[in-house]
């Protein structure tokens, strides 16, 4: 159990710093592209972020831990929410100016309703999946044209301020893009493990562990950058 326990946190240790340069990559890849502050803002970063959960979700359900991976699902949302907020509005109480954020948030209500209500029957089938998929399509597409005729919005000036504070080359860009992946899949896999075998030598659930330990461990860059930004006066 002392080994699980070790890959948990080295696991932790490096999804942390991998989905931190992850983001740095991808955020500074767009924005050579030539993508909208507001769209890298909305999507790059929001992504990014998230991409922690989403990878060991993955891995948790390709290894046949499903509660694990739906564990990890709800409990990063709830950590991102209560957790995430709770820190950094103790911090700085906090502004909303964004139009873009404040039609974002009636929208976040209603997804979370939605994934509520595909509980009720005990399970999350295919059909739900791609009802879940066709929403997020959806989402991504209005978060596309939000980010296009947004022009001036808060949140882009705060991307634009913080690409401009740290540039990066388009080859240093890509190259932590794609090591950033490979350390997120790579320590996803570790975290996974040890999380499945703590929960076997505890006697609980994957469903349990996924929801504590995992849930608040891949919500860990999300804190840190939301932590950096209420520092810097970017409430958005």
């Amino acid at each position: 159990m002392l080994l699980a326990i070790a890959a948990v946190i080295a696991g932790l240790i490096v999804l942390v710093w991998s989905a931190d340069k992850f983001v740095e990559g991808a955020a500074g890849t767009a924005a050579h592209a030539g993508m909208p502050p507001l769209l890298i803002g909305m999507l790059i970063v929001g992504f990014g972020t998230s991409a922690p959960e989403m990878v060991v979700s993955a891995m948790a359900a390709l290894d046949g831990n499903p509660s694990l991976a739906l564990g990890n699902a709800y409990g990063s949302n709830i950590s991102n929410i209560a957790l995430i907020l709770g820190v950094v509005a103790v911090m700085s109480p906090i502004a909303l100016n964004s139009a873009v954020l404040k039609k974002e948030l009636p929208v976040l209500t209603l997804v979370t309703l939605l994934a509520g209500y595909q509980l009720l029957d005990g399970s999350i089938s295919r059909v739900d999946a791609w009802v879940l998929l066709a929403v997020l399509g959806l989402l991504m597409g209005w978060s596309i044209y939000a980010a296009m005729s947004g022009k001036g919005d808060v949140l882009a000036g705060e991307v634009e301020t913080d690409l401009a504070e740290h540039p990066l080359p388009l080859k240093t860009a890509l190259f932590w893009l794609v090591v950033g992946l490979a350390l997120l899949v790579a320590s996803s896999r570790l975290l996974v493990w040890g999380a499945v075998d703590i929960a076997q030598s505890l006697g609980v659930s994957d469903l349990v562990i996924g929801l504590t330990i995992v849930a608040i461990g891949t919500s860990l860059p999300e804190l840190a950058s939301s932590i950096a930004a209420v520092r810097k006066g970017e409430h958005d």
